[in-house]
C-alpha cells in the first residue's frame, strides 16, 4: 500500500516503516559522530524505549558506547491492511542497525506495569545480559495503569490542582491561536493521576531487579521530568502531571538511598527540554509554547532535538566526572531552554501572540515537520509515493 499521514488531533494514525526507520538512522549518525564513550554503561534496561526520548535513550549507549540494550514498550504490529504503531517500526529499525553491528538488543512488547513483563525482562537479563545491568532509563508514558497487585485500573488526567485556567494555546489541525480552559481536578483525579504517572512503578522496577539480583557494581537509574516556564505551570508543573512529577522525585530520593547503601549506585531524575512527542502534543497550551521556543532557540543555535538531549545527558551529565546538579538534586539539560534571554523572549512574544502575527513570531512550520518525523513522515530520502508492505519490520522479541 501507499501509506500517507492520516491526522486526527493530537495523533497521527499511520505510520510509515520506511520513514520510521530513516529517523532511526538519522539518528544513530548523529551518535556516531560523537567521540566513543569509554566509561559508559554496558547493559542498558530501558522502559518505554520506542518514541522520542526512549528511544534515543536505546540509540545513545548502544551506538555511543556499545551497550547491550533491553527495550520495553508497548506497540501495535503492522499488518498487511493496516500500518503497525511508529514505535514497532523504531525498535525494529534500531535493532536491525544494532544487529549489523553486532551490539545485543531484544525487545518486549506489553505491559510494562505488570508483574510478568518484570519477570521476563530478569530472565533476559539473567539468561542474555550477563545476568546484571547498569543501567536503568525510566521513560514510561501512559494514559492509565493497571496495579499489578491489586488489578484496579487507574486513568490520568490534564488538568489544574487549583480553579479553572484560562490561556492561549494552539491549534494544530488549523494552526491557529486558540484559547483554552482546562478545569480543576477532583482529588481522586489528583491520586489517580500520582498512580499512573508517578514513581510507584520505577520503584517496583528497581525493588524487582534488586530482588533478583540483577543490578550491576554502582548501578544508575534516571526517569525524565520536565518543568517549564511560569506561563505553563498552571497546566503541567503545578497541575496534575506536576503532582505525578513530584512523586517521582519522592522515589528518586528513596532509590537513591537504597542504591547506594547495597551497590554503591545512584538514581536521578533529569529535567528534559520541551520537544514535540506524542505525550506534548496532548498538553493544552505546551504545543504553542513550543512553536514560539522553537524559533527563538534555531534563531540562536541552540535548538536540540531528542537525540541531541540524550547524547548530551550521557556525555555530560550521567557519565562526567564533573556532573552538575541543581539544587534539588536533579540533573537539568533543559538548561539551554530555560536561558533567561530565551525565556525572556518567549515570554514578550506569548504576551502578544494572535492569529495575525502568528505566523511571524512562531515556528509552526518546525513543530509541524517533528510531530510527522515521529510518524515517519517528511523524511529526506524516502519515496512516500512508493507501495510499502506495512507488515515488514519486526521487532525480535523475546518470547
Amino acid at each position: 500500500m501507499i501509506v500517507k499521514p492520516k491526522i486526527r488531533g493530537f495523533i497521527c494514525t499511520t505510520s510509515h516503516p520506511d520513514g520510521c526507520a530513516a529517523h532511526v538512522q538519522e539518528q544513530i549518525d548523529y551518535v556516531k559522530s560523537k567521540p566513543k564513550s569509554e566509561n559508559g554503561p554496558k547493559n542498558v534496561l530501558v522502559i518505554g524505549s520506542s518514541t522520542g526520548y526512549g528511544l534515543a535513550s536505546r540509540i545513545v549507549p548502544a551506538f555511543g558506547a556499545g551497550a547491550n540494550t533491553l527495550g520495553l514498550f508497548f506497540e501495535k504490529p503492522g499488518s498487511e491492511k493496516r500500518t503497525g504503531s511508529a514505535g514497532w517500526y523504531n525498535t525494529a529499525a534500531f535493532e536491525k542497525a544494532a544487529t549489523a553491528e553486532g551490539i545485543f538488543a531484544k525487545s518486549l512488547n506489553g505491559d510494562a506495569f505488570s508483574n510478568e513483563l518484570k519477570q521476563q525482562a530478569i530472565d533476559i537479563i539473567k539468561n542474555d545480559m550477563d545476568g546484571k545491568i547498569d543501567l536503568i532509563v525510566y521513560s514510561l508514558a501512559s494514559p492509565r495503569r493497571t496495579d499489578p497487585n491489586t488489578g484496579e485500573v487507574y486513568k490520568s488526567v490534564l488538568k489544574t490542582t487549583g480553579g479553572e485556567y484560562t490561556n492561549k494555546t494552539l491549534n494544530t489541525d488549523k494552526g491557529e491561536v486558540d484559547e483554552v480552559t482546562i478545569g480543576a481536578a477532583t482529588a481522586e483525579e489528583i491520586d489517580n493521576t500520582v498512580k499512573v504517572m508517578g514513581g510507584e512503578d520505577w520503584e517496583f522496577w528497581v525493588n524487582a531487579l534488586a530482588d533478583a539480583n540483577v543490578l550491576a557494581e554502582g548501578v544508575k537509574t534516571v526517569a525524565y521530568s520536565y518543568i517549564g516556564p511560569e506561563l505553563t505551570w498552571p497546566i503541567y508543573t503545578d497541575g496534575t502531571i506536576g503532582r505525578a512529577k513530584k512523586d517521582v522525585e519522592k522515589s528518586c530520593a528513596k532509590l537513591d538511598a537504597k542504591l547506594k547503601a547495597s551497590l554503591g549506585g545512584e538514581a536521578f531524575v533529569s529535567v528534559n527540554k520541551a520537544l514535540v512527542t506524542q505525550a506534548s502534543s496532548a498538553i493544552p497550551v505546551v504545543p504553542l509554547y513550543i512553536s514560539i521556543l522553537y524559533k527563538e532557540m534555531k534563531a540562536k543555535g541552540l535548538h536540540e532535538g531528542c537525540i541531541e538531549q540524550i547524547e548530551r545527558l550521557f556525555s555530560d551529565r550521567l557519565y562526567a566526572a564533573d556532573r552538575k546538579l541543581d539544587e534539588a538534586g536533579r540533573i537539568r539539560i533543559d538548561d539551554l531552554e530555560m536561558r533567561d534571554d530565551i525565556q525572556a523572549a518567549v515570554a514578550n512574544i506569548w504576551s502578544s501572540v494572535s492569529n495575525e502575527n502568528f505566523a511571524d513570531v512562531a515556528d509552526f512550520k518546525g513543530y509541524k515537520d517533528e510531530f510527522l518525523k515521529l510518524f515517519g513522515f517528511g523524511i529526506d530520502g524516502v519515496d512516500y509515493d512508493a507501495e510499502i508492505d506495512p507488515a515488514t519490520g519486526v521487532p525480535s522479541l523475546a518470547e
